[in-house]
């Protein structure tokens, strides 16, 4: 008896044993990551959360362990100028802009108003929209940098066949020679789907053969688009790392591919940085202030971070410590926050910690932060927040009702921004620290709508239904 009570404690510590440790994440236990970072319960209980960043530093502080810099992004916008005869020539909808690839700017008063009525919370200063969900091309942020690299590579590859130099009319790659000279070539990326189209679709114009990896969140109107174009368009069950590390597998045996990889491209960064030289210039045309007495507040929605981080990295290049920038990503996904939070950036997942990766915002469904984007622009941000997908689509139908704006429900995850700012002891506390509480009136708020005008109608039909059964509830 002495004996089998023996072995059975043992069977029972060796199963207690065994459960402590596939409930071991890197080197310590859920519980003790929830120990030493409490807010990851909520995260974990897929409660929406408004994070200050302790770490953010001065900007000239911060800017100085920074490898890139103004010249860098100044370079982007060159090679975008350079190209923009052959945009105009190969898009006719760009024509009108020369073949500047960029979107408008808009006050949205009436959805401020709706915000502050529904949330009990007065909000202080201008609200602003930047549309880039209509952005020519590929209709979100990712005609930015995918399109960026897509054109930065086809730049480099003709150069060094002597068939292009710096100082030619780009409008000459609209010529068959040049489809034939990048028919020759192939393109890959992985994708939650709209990287995927921007990137799919310009491949496709100059004339590379291409492959889109693209997880089981991505849309079937995208995979479907995608597929009209000539673009081959692979599906993975499983989620936006895995089609990523698939595409990046498969590229790496054929050295006619190019990868574009979307956790730890500088390239894809920088094209996104170009837009703030663009905002400098639609905030100066609105006599709209930006300067420690008129600070700044951006609200990104975030997945992998190269896009919403590029962008504000841009915009604090230029502003400096009078611009104040936060992620936002869905409840299910907040892998920025979780990286950022904790100091772990991409060594942890958000389903190391039980959370699905499955949301609405298909675009966001990121499990793990980039490697790149992380460590770079933590001590850049203000913080970050999550937002639940019933919200996005609250305030997708709060949109249309109040702007006559579509978005599609990751471009609203910013929305909730000021709100939070102002309407929660984490932001108040944060206004007070950065001396900016007794200045309200003189605040910019900008939400960066990243998507929207190239979801089919009936599509959009469904989540504008959807969002107004919700708001009925």
């Amino acid at each position: 008896a002495a004996q089998l009570l023996q072995r059975r404690s043992a069977r029972i510590i060796l199963e207690i044993r065994c459960q402590s440790m596939e409930n071991m994440i890197l080197t310590m236990t859920e519980d003790e990551w929830v120990k030493k970072y409490p807010l990851i319960r909520s995260l974990q209980n897929l409660q929406e959360c408004f994070w200050i960043n302790d770490k953010k530093e001065p900007f000239d502080s911060a800017v100085k362990k920074c490898a890139l810099g103004m010249h860098d992004i100044e370079d982007a916008s060159d090679r975008l100028t350079r190209f923009a005869p052959y945009i105009a020539k190969a898009f006719a909808q760009t024509a009108a802009s020369g073949g500047i690839l960029e979107s408008p700017l808009r006050e949205i008063p009436h959805m401020k108003r709706a915000l502050e009525e529904h949330s009990g919370v007065a909000v202080g200063g201008r609200m602003l929209l930047k549309c880039d969900s209509e952005l020519p091309i590929s209709g979100s942020i990712k005609a930015r940098g995918g399109i960026y690299e897509v054109l930065k590579h086809a730049e480099e590859l003709a150069v060094e066949h002597k068939l292009l130099s710096y100082t030619d009319d780009y409008a000459c790659l609209a010529q068959p020679r040049f489809r034939d000279f990048f028919s020759q070539y192939k393109i890959a990326v992985g994708s939650t789907g709209n990287l995927g189209l921007s990137i799919g679709i310009m491949s496709a114009k100059l004339g590379f053969h291409v492959t889109v990896h693209m997880s089981a969140d991505a849309r079937q109107w995208k995979k479907d688009m995608l597929r009209g174009l000539g673009v081959h368009v692979i599906e993975y069950e499983n989620d936006y790392s895995k089609a990523v590390a698939e595409g990046r597998r498969q590229a790496e045996a054929d050295p006619y591919c190019y990868f574009i990889d979307d956790e730890n491209s500088k390239d894809l960064f920088l094209g996104y940085t170009v837009a703030a030289l663009r905002l400098k210039k639609q905030l100066e045309q609105m006599q709209i202030t930006v300067d420690q007495a008129h600070p700044l507040f951006v609200y990104l929605p975030c997945g992998v971070g190269g896009g919403p981080g590029g962008v504000a990295f841009g915009i604090k290049s230029i502003y400096g410590d009078a611009a104040h920038c936060f992620f936002a990503e869905p409840t299910h996904s907040p892998c920025m926050l979780l990286g950022m939070y904790t100091g772990y950036y991409d060594r942890v997942s958000v389903q190391d910690f039980g959370i699905d990766n499955r949301t609405a915002a298909d675009g966001l469904a990121v499990g793990r932060c980039s490697h790149l984007v992380g460590p770079m622009m933590h001590p850049f941000m203000s913080g970050a927040m999550s937002v639940c997908d019933e919200r996005m689509y609250r305030l997708l139908a709060m949109m249309a009702d109040t702007e006559q704006i579509r978005l599609e429900p990751s471009a609203l995850a910013g929305v909730p921004g000021a709100v939070n700012l102002f309407g929660t002891n984490a932001g108040m506390d944060y206004l007070k620290r950065e001396g900016l509480s007794a200045s309200a009136d003189h605040f910019t708020h900008i939400v960066w709508a990243t998507g929207g005008s190239m979801v089919p109608d009936d599509v959009m039909r469904a989540y504008y239904e959807k969002g107004k059964a919700l708001q009925s509830l």
